[in-house]
């Protein structure tokens, strides 16, 4: 019995460690709800690559939506974003601070729920 192409899928996975280099933990703490701005030079034609996949899905979307989009796990994305973050190809828009109104707070719950219900 030979086994051809025909008679079974390939299942193609490539593990998370492979893509961030054996990284697991990103050099930059980046909350969930951080949301992804692309810098001037990050504004490139990126090649298909994990980076390359992140960077073109940043652009005003949070973390959580980026891992959500290109389908891959949040901590993935968390190690490749620090990546971009200090190669100076993104910035993380502050989402709140200590001095935030509590008008603010309830805005950004509302935004993570209604994202949560489009999922």
């Amino acid at each position: 019995m030979s086994l051809d192409d025909d008679d079974f899928t390939v299942a193609r996975v490539v593990r998370p460690f492979a893509m961030t280099a054996g990284r697991t933990r990103p050099k930059v703490n980046l909350p969930m709800e951080a949301t992804i701005r692309l810098l001037p030079a990050g504004v490139r034609d990126w090649p298909d690559t994990p980076h390359g996949r992140v960077a073109r899905a940043c652009d005003g979307r949070s973390l959580a939506e980026i891992s959500a989009y290109e389908s891959l796990p949040i901590g993935v994305v968390r190690v490749l974003l620090a990546d971009l973050l200090q190669q100076g190809y993104v910035e993380v828009q502050q989402t709140l601070s200590a001095s935030s109104t509590a008008a603010q707070r309830l805005a950004l719950i509302e935004r993570t729920l209604s994202g949560l219900r489009n999922i």
